[in-house]
């Protein structure tokens, strides 16, 4: 019955607005006191898992990656897409000053609300051109030197085999002044970047890297190869921040010893 109701009125309502009835109506399906999420602004009794349990990411103790209970139950958003919010919010200007950002690979959560802030001239990009405004190769990024404020790239270097020929570019479109965050999953015990180009197929990719779309694992010395490409690297730890929890209990389900990358030119 709900579904039939559902389907009659979802032609209705106009795309734009369906995200925010969707949510509202979460809101009250899953609401409780012992968590809440910043990015749609909910309380909620309990979250929902993600991640993929493959051996390596247990091993290699993968932050950012591997299975966890951190799904937000309301709006989908992952402990990742939490701490970016939070840290663009409460670190950065983006939500006040004009700004022209470049999001690439872009979250929906964030991509929903970043599309109505009328102060950022906002552009969301892909290889794969679904759902994105443009499709874009970033390594070989089809616009000018210095042309954007803000560029956010979150888990989509660990796609790229010529990461460094992309980090490159990321620095060459951003603005002097400007900032990008630029995160990956990190290894927690390795020392190295680890690479293997002769591993292509997604079975193998899987075993190796954790993700059969995955070309690499990167580890401590990922801060190393972003200064290399130009940037300066502030990075961030939550955990030592009281606003996020750092000296009170978890209550947005942040994922542990995850770094913010924050990187200038």
């Amino acid at each position: 019955m709900f579904q039939s109701i559902k389907n009659i009125l979802k032609p209705l309502v106009p795309e734009e607005y369906r995200a925010d009835i969707k949510i509202f109506f979460k809101r009250f399906r899953y609401f409780g006191h012992f968590f809440y999420c910043p990015v749609c602004k909910s309380n909620v009794s309990h979250l929902q898992p993600l991640g993929y349990d493959f051996p390596v990411n247990r091993e290699k103790q993968i932050i950012g990656g591997g299975p966890r209970i951190a799904m937000c139950p309301v709006c989908g958003s992952s402990d990742r897409e939490r701490l970016l919010y939070l840290f663009m919010e409460q670190k950065t200007n983006l939500f006040s000053k004009k700004t022209k950002l470049l999001h690439l690979a872009p979250e929906r959560n964030l991509k929903r609300i970043f599309s109505k802030k009328k102060n950022i001239a906002y552009l969301t990009a892909d290889l794969d051109p679904i759902n994105v405004m443009e499709a874009m190769d970033i390594t070989q990024i089809k616009y000018p030197d210095n042309t954007f404020d803000a560029i956010i790239c979150n888990h989509v270097l660990e796609h790229i085999p010529d990461d460094q020929k992309a980090m490159q570019e990321l620095f060459r479109v951003l603005k002097p002044g400007g900032w990008a965050i630029l995160q990956v999953p990190i290894s927690g015990n390795l020392k190295e970047i680890f690479e293997d180009f002769s591993v292509t197929s997604p079975e193998d990719r899987e075993k190796v890297f954790g993700q059969n779309d995955h070309v690499r694992i990167y580890a401590n010395d990922y801060t190393g190869r972003l200064i290399s490409a130009g940037f300066t690297v502030d990075e961030f730890h939550w955990e030592t921040d009281p606003a996020f929890g750092g000296e009170q209990e978890n209550k947005f389900v942040l994922y542990k010893k995850e770094i913010v990358y924050f990187c200038g030119k």
